[in-house]
C-alpha cells in the first residue's frame, strides 16, 4: 500500500457520517455486593458530570471511530474516499494509519484545566476501540501507540493513557477506562482463515475452544495490564456488548439478534483478578444484564423518568463519537439543558469530546466549557450531590433536591441562549409549602412567594424578569 495521503487531503474526502446505533438500557438490574462498590458507586452518583473521549488512528480520516473497518452495510459503517472500493484493500489503509500518527500537540493537563473549569468530575478514555488500536502500552500486541512503527513512540508522553490519567487524577477527577471487548485487529477474533463477517467473531467458538480461549487470554491480559500500571483506576467501562453468553441475548433488541454465537469473555474471572488490583471498581459491562453492570448507559438519550438504579447518558458535545473536521457542536444552552434534565432524572451525563490526529481538541470545545462553566459555579450546588423529586419536572422547570438539606431547587429552562422570566412561577411538589426561603441562585436576593393549592407561586420582580443577567438556565432555591 502507497504512504497514506495526507490528514488535510483524506478528510476531504470522507462524507462526516457520524450517527451510530443507539444502545439499549438493561432490565433487571443487579445490585453490587461488595461494599467498596457501593460506596464507589455512590460517590460516583453524586459527581454529576463527566468527560468522555474517543481518540484512536480513525481522527486523521475524520470518520466513525473503528465502525468503517466492519462489514456491515449500515449508515455509520460506510467506506468512503480513495480506498473504498475493495474492503480488504480499505482495511489495509485503515490499520496503515498507524505509521503516521503524530499528535504532536498532546497535552492532557490543558484538557483537565478546561474540564475542571466546566465543572466536570470525572473522565474515560478510550484505551481501545474496537479496531483493537491500543492507546497504552500493552505487551500483548504491536499495534499500539507505543510501537516503533507509531511516530509518536518516540515522544517522551507516547503512552496517552497514562499521561491522561496521571494529569486528571491529580485535579482529584475519578478516573475511567474505556475498552472494548471485541478486538478487530486480534487474529484471535477476526481470524485470518474467514473474511469477517459481521461485528462479531467471525468463527464459532464451540468449535474452536483453543482460539477462542487464546482471545479470553488476550483480553484478560489486557484489562490486568490497565489494572496495574496505570495508578487508580476507578471505573472499567466496557464496550462491545456483543461479546456476552448467548443466554444474556435480548432478541426483542435489533442488534442483538445479530449475535450467532456464544461469545462469553468469563467476566467474572475478568473482574474478580481487576478487582483484586483495584478494590471498589466500578465495572460497566454495558448492555449485558447482571453483576457486572454497575451501571446502564442510555446513549444519546435521556430517560423520560428516573430509573430504579445509577445510569450516565453518554452524549456527544458535537454529531460525532470521534473527531470529525468541521463537526457541529451543541450550544452550551442544549448542554446545560441536557444536564439539568438529566440531573433531575438521578442521572450523570458524561459528555464526549473528540481530540483530533494533532493531538488537541476543536477550539468551540474548549469555547462551550468555558460557558459551562461559567455557568456551573452560579448554579452547580443544585447539581451536585442532588437526588431526583418528584414531579421531576413541569412543564420547562425541572426539579432537584439536595441530599445533604432541606433544600430544593427549580431549574428553568428557556430553550434558548437568553434567558427571559415571566411575572410569576408555581411549583408542586412535597415540602415546598414548607417554605422558609426562596431565592435566586447568582442574584441573592430574598423572593416574595404565596401558596398555591398544592403549591407555591413565586413572585419576579420586574428587572429580574429581563434583565437578571443569568443565561441559560435561572435555578430558584427553596429552602424548607
Amino acid at each position: 500500500m502507497t504512504r497514506i495521503l495526507t490528514t488535510l487531503s483524506i478528510a476531504a474526502l470522507f462524507s462526516a457520517n457520524v450517527m451510530a446505533q443507539a444502545h439499549n438500557v438493561s432490565q433487571n438490574y443487579v445490585p453490587p455486593a461488595d461494599p467498596l462498590v457501593k460506596e464507589k458507586l455512590a460517590n460516583w452518583q453524586d459527581l454529576k458530570f463527566g468527560l468522555f473521549m474517543h481518540w484512536g488512528t480513525y481522527s486523521q480520516w475524520g470518520v466513525v471511530e473503528s465502525w468503517s473497518i466492519c462489514p456491515e452495510d449500515e449508515g455509520w459503517t460506510q467506506r468512503r474516499g480513495p480506498y473504498s472500493a475493495t474492503y480488504f484493500g480499505y482495511k489495509t489503509a485503515y490499520e496503515n494509519l498507524q505509521t503516521t500518527f503524530n499528535p504532536k500537540n498532546f497535552n492532557p493537563e490543558k484538557w483537565v484545566a478546561a474540564a475542571k473549569s466546566a465543572g466536570m468530575r470525572y473522565v474515560v478514555f478510550t484505551t481501545k476501540h474496537h479496531d483493537g488500536f491500543c492507546m497504552f502500552d500493552t505487551h500483548q500486541t504491536d499495534y499500539k501507540i507505543t510501537s516503533s512503527k507509531t511516530p509518536f513512540s518516540s515522544n517522551p508522553r507516547s503512552n496517552v493513557t497514562k499521561e491522561i490519567f496521571d494529569a486528571f487524577r491529580k485535579e482529584n477527577f475519578l478516573v475511567g477506562a474505556y475498552f472494548s471487548k471485541p478486538d478487530w485487529h486480534s487474529e484471535y477474533y477476526w481470524w485470518p482463515y474467514f473474511p469477517p463477517k459481521d461485528r462479531n467473531v467471525n468463527y464459532d467458538p464451540a468449535k474452536h475452544p483453543d482460539r477462542w480461549q487464546k482471545f479470553k487470554d488476550y483480553t484478560y491480559n489486557q484489562v490486568g495490564e490497565l489494572m496495574t500500571d496505570y495508578g487508580k483506576v476507578d471505573i472499567l467501562w466496557l464496550d462491545g456488548g456483543w461479546v456476552r453468553p448467548k443466554s444474556t441475548v435480548d432478541t426483542t433488541v435489533d442488534w442483538q439478534r445479530t449475535i450467532t454465537y456464544d461469545q462469553n469473555i468469563d467476566m467474572p474471572r475478568i473482574a474478580t483478578m481487576a478487582r483484586s488490583k483495584q478494590p471498589g471498581l466500578i465495572i460497566v459491562d454495558r448492555t449485558v444484564p447482571g453483576e457486572f453492570e454497575n451501571y446502564t448507559t442510555p446513549e444519546q438519550q435521556v430517560p423520560d423518568k428516573p430509573l430504579d438504579h445509577p445510569w450516565e447518558s453518554c452524549i456527544t458535545m458535537g454529531n460525532s463519537w470521534s473527531y470529525v473536521p468541521g463537526d457541529h457542536y451543541k450550544s452550551a444552552d442544549q448542554i446545560i439543558s441536557l444536564l439539568v434534565k438529566i440531573v433531575s432524572r438521578g442521572g450523570n451525563l458524561l459528555m464526549n469530546i473528540g481530540p483530533g490526529p494533532d493531538g488537541d481538541w476543536d477550539p468551540v470545545a474548549y469555547d462551550r466549557l468555558k460557558q459551562i462553566g461559567d455557568w456551573i459555579k452560579i448554579n452547580g450546588e443544585g447539581i451536585y450531590g442532588s437526588a431526583s423529586i418528584a414531579p421531576y419536572s413541569e412543564g420547562n422547570v425541572f426539579y432537584t433536591k439536595s441530599k445533604s438539606s432541606n433544600t430544593i431547587y427549580a431549574f428553568v429552562l428557556p430553550g434558548k441562549d437568553s434567558l427571559t422570566l415571566p411575572q410569576s412561577l408555581t411549583f408542586h411538589l412535597p415540602d415546598v409549602k414548607k417554605a422558609k426561603k426562596v431565592s435566586l441562585l447568582g442574584i441573592g436576593k430574598k423572593l416574595e412567594w404565596t401558596s398555591a393549592g398544592d403549591g407555591i407561586e413565586v413572585k419576579i420582580p420586574k428587572n429580574l424578569q429581563e434583565k437578571s443577567g443569568l443565561n441559560y438556565a435561572a435555578a430558584f432555591k427553596i429552602q424548607y
